[in-house]
């Protein structure tokens, strides 16, 4: 076999593979052919099938076990403590197909439980909105956020159903202050149904405010199924002494 037959190969098998694992026709856990099953369909030989599982395996797309075979990696994903980032970006760095779900959507008035959540005072005009983020077939996070419609107005007419309300609103409302409270928690029955998990299932919350010139804009509740999360900060010397 010719060295280009060969390269033109390789692409042609990784493009396929990729394919299937980003599109979600093979999820996470999927076992991929073997060596020798992937050289016997494309014709090629097992040194070129090695090369595209190796590939795949060093992109963090697939995980190679001893004596097992190769299966579709489990998505981790790195979030930014100190960053306000974009959930899509996110999942889409780790090599996976992103999609997003509306679930709820009301507007209402804040009451008590609100006021400590957003920093609003009690009937200012707000949004709720519940919503799903999945990386492949699988759910990513759950997002529950309020937005103050005294300083996000045009919310009202947003349609949350094509667009995640994070990348929305940080095109349109400037921000100058935000705040993230992180915690560990057990999944209750509630967020284990949402999650597809097991109760009692480890997940990682991120729960943050922002605030722009017109007062508080927004709470979010970000949470994420403890066991394919994990936190990143990073910071140059001496900012913690400047931080306090």
């Amino acid at each position: 076999m010719s060295a280009e037959k060969d390269g033109t190969l390789h692409s042609r098998i990784l493009g396929d593979l990729e394919q299937k694992i980003l599109s979600g026709e093979w999820p996470p856990g999927h076992r991929l052919p073997f060596e020798i099953d992937l050289a016997a369909h494309y014709g090629c030989s097992r040194m070129t099938a090695n090369k595209v599982l190796t590939q795949l395996a060093r992109s963090g797309m697939i995980e190679r076990r001893k004596k097992s075979g190769s299966f579709v990696a489990q998505p981790v994903a790195q979030a930014a403590v100190l960053e306000i980032h974009d959930i899509e970006t996110e999942v889409r760095s780790l090599k996976q197909a992103y999609s997003y779900q509306l679930l709820s959507q009301q507007q209402r008035v804040a009451d008590r439980e609100d006021l400590a959540k957003l920093d609003v005072e009690e009937g200012a005009p707000i949004l709720q909105l519940s919503c799903l983020h999945f990386a492949g077939s699988s759910i990513f996070c759950v997002e529950d956020r309020l937005i103050n419609l005294d300083a996000v107005p045009d919310a009202k007419a947003a349609d949350f159903e094509k667009n995640a309300p994070g990348p929305w609103l940080l095109a349109r409302v400037p921000w100058n202050a935000a705040e993230h409270r992180i915690q560990a928690i057990a999944a209750t029955a509630e967020t284990a149904r949402r999650l597809q998990i097991a109760k009692n299932a480890p997940c990682l919350v991120i729960e943050r405010r922002t605030w722009g010139s017109a007062g508080p804009v927004t709470q979010v509740r970000l949470t994420y199924p403890g066991e394919r999360h994990q936190l990143i900060a990073r910071f140059q010397p001496g900012e913690a002494e400047r931080a306090g």
